[in-house]
C-alpha cells in the first residue's frame, strides 16, 4: 500500500531552528536607523521588539538557534504538520513527478504564522512585557498573534486594515475569541491614525497604516512591545520548523526534493519551507532549485526594487 501522510512523532520533532544567516557568503545589508541612517543595533531594535527577537535578527554566526522548552511545549500541540505525497494530484497532470506538500493548516490557527507568534510572544513574556501589539491586513497573522498572546498570559492589540475588516469580519471575530483588542485602521485612537484620516476620511487602510498605529501603541504603552508576522531575519527563523521537519518527512519517504515551490509574501512562509533545503545547497553542493510564487497584484521580487524603504505610513 502507497502512503500517502508522513509524520514524525514528537520526540522526532526539531529542537533548534535554522539560520541561514550564518550560512551566507553575503551577509544580509543591517537595518538603518530612519533618523541618524546607521546600522539598528539590538538595543536600538529593542524599543519596539523582544531583546530576544532582536538579537536573532543580527545574528550572523549561529546556524542552529535552540528552541525554548516552552515554545516547544506549544509546538507540540500542533506539530509535526503532516508531508503528504499529492497522488491524484500527480495523476490529473500526468507528470512523472513526486508532488509532495507541507500542510501548514491543520494547527489552531490554520496557517504557519503561528510558528512565530508563540515565540515572539514568549520572548516578550520572558523579559517582563505584558502586552503586545501588531498589524494584520487578511487577519492570519493577527489571529496567531491573539491566540499566542493568549497562551503566555500577555494582552493584545490588533490593529487590521480596515477594508480587510470589513471584507473578512470572521478573522477579527476569531482575534476576539482569544482576548485581543481588533481595531481598524486607519483609526482615531493613535495620533498617526488621526494625521491619516484628516489627510483622507475615506482612506482604506493597508499594512502601513496599520504598522503605523500599531508601532505608536507600543511606544506610548508601559510594558509593551511590537511583532511582526513576516519580512523580518527572526520571523523567517522561527518559520524553519516547517523545512525542517520537511527534511526529516522526505527522508522517511526516502526522496529528497529537485524542486521546491512556497508562495512569496513577506517571505516567511517560503523562508520557512525553503531555507533549511537551501544549507545544503550553501554548503554540501545540492543542486536544488527554488521558486517563490507571488501575486501579480503586488509583484516586489520580480518586480520591485532592492533598496531601503520605510514599512510604515508615518516614516
Amino acid at each position: 500500500m502507497k502512503q500517502k501522510r508522513f509524520i514524525l512523532q514528537e520526540n522526532e520533532l526539531p529542537t533548534a531552528w535554522y539560520n541561514i544567516q550564518a550560512d551566507m557568503p553575503n551577509k544580509p545589508m543591517p537595518p538603518i536607523h530612519p533618523a541618524t541612517k546607521q546600522p539598528l543595533g539590538v538595543d536600538d531594535l529593542a524599543h519596539i521588539f523582544p531583546r530576544e527577537c532582536c538579537v536573532q535578527e543580527l545574528d550572523t554566526e549561529h546556524d542552529f538557534i535552540p528552541i525554548p522548552e516552552e515554545v516547544m511545549d506549544k509546538y507540540k500541540a500542533y506539530r509535526s504538520t503532516p508531508l503528504v505525497r499529492a497522488y491524484a494530484l500527480e495523476e490529473a497532470l500526468q507528470t512523472p513527478a513526486h508532488i509532495y506538500f507541507k500542510n501548514e493548516s491543520v494547527n489552531p490557527l490554520g496557517s504557519h504564522k503561528i510558528n512565530s507568534a508563540l515565540a515572539q510572544c514568549f520572548y516578550a513574556k520572558q523579559e517582563g512585557t505584558t502586552n503586545v501589539t501588531t498589524e494584520t491586513g487578511a487577519g492570519q497573522w493577527g489571529a496567531a498573534l491573539a491566540y499566542a498572546a493568549s497562551v503566555f498570559g500577555l494582552e493584545a492589540a490588533v490593529y487590521q486594515v480596515k477594508i480587510s475588516m470589513q471584507q473578512k469580519p470572521y478573522r477579527s471575530s476569531i482575534m476576539r475569541t482569544f482576548g485581543a483588542a481588533v481595531t481598524g485602521s486607519p483609526s482615531m485612537s493613535t495620533r498617526a491614525g488621526k494625521d491619516i484620516i484628516t489627510r483622507d476620511p475615506h482612506h482604506p487602510g493597508s499594512l502601513g497604516t496599520a504598522i503605523s498605529e500599531a508601532v505608536e501603541l507600543a511606544t506610548m504603552t508601559p510594558k509593551c512591545k511590537y511583532t511582526l508576522g513576516s519580512v523580518l531575519n527572526h520571523v523567517g527563523l522561527h518559520q524553519t520548523i516547517i523545512g525542517l521537519e520537511a527534511e526529516k518527512q522526505m527522508a522517511m519517504a526516502g526522496e529528497y526534493p529537485d524542486v521546491v515551490i512556497a508562495c512569496f509574501g513577506g517571505g516567511s512562509n517560503f523562508g520557512g519551507i525553503a531555507f533549511p533545503f537551501m544549507r545544503h545547497n550553501l554548503k554540501d553542493g545540492k543542486k536544488t532549485e527554488y521558486i517563490a510564487a507571488e501575486p501579480e497584484s503586488c509583484p516586489k521580487l520580480t518586480r520591485g526594487e532592492f533598496r531601503y524603504d520605510f514599512g510604515d505610513e508615518a516614516g
